[in-house]
């Protein structure tokens, strides 16, 4: 009975870290590197038709060179909706209409913009990183609740809690490499 609370309460906790670790890696697509990518994009929101879709529903997007983004709508009519989405969009880029395609030209990324970059992704990972404290506090609650009611005993608990640490110190490890990774990327040349 006791293996059966400890293995649920971790499982829980674990499959909470791999959702709050796939929110974080989405997240960094949305952070501009050093390169130009799609991923910049593609979940950008247009109005189309007075329905809010994805980009990617609406268009192909495609990087023909490093510091350029290519999007080539389905339907020709959606080409002003998508630039106004992506004017209002924080993403800093102004679009070129070419007939039927936009372009979206990378500017060089300055020192400055750079550790703003930075700084921003470090503050993601530190939110990242309490989001999966939060988890373990919650499942560490979670195992004295069940001591308390002599549901397990105490040295189930700790044994608990002790899984429970492993799996946090694992997560943080793989939310403290992506953020390396992506601020690798930003900080090329």
């Amino acid at each position: 009975m006791s293996n059966e609370v400890i293995n649920d309460i971790t499982n829980e906790a674990k499959s909470k870290m791999k959702a709050t670790l796939s929110v974080f890696e989405n997240d960094l697509q949305g952070i501009r590197g050093g390169r130009a990518s799609t991923t910049l994009v593609d979940r950008l929101i247009v109005n189309y038709y007075e329905q809010d879709t994805e980009l990617r529903q609406l268009a192909s997007i495609s990087t023909p060179e490093p510091m350029q983004i290519l999007i080539r709508p389905y339907d020709k009519t959606a080409l002003k909706s998508i630039e106004k989405a992506i004017r209002d969009s924080d993403i800093g880029l102004n679009p070129n209409t070419d007939s039927d395609v936009i372009r979206l030209n990378m500017p060089p990324l300055t020192r400055e913009r750079r550790q703003e970059l930075v700084k921003f992704l470090h503050k993601r990972m530190e939110e990242g990183r309490v989001a999966i404290r939060n988890i373990r506090r919650g499942a560490n609650d979670d195992l004295k609740d069940f001591e308390k009611e002599k549901l397990i005993s105490e040295d189930d608990q700790a044994r608990g809690e002790a899984e429970v640490q492993k799996l946090t110190d694992q997560y943080i490890g793989l939310i403290d490499e992506a953020g390396k990774a992506k601020e690798d990327d930003i900080m090329k040349l």
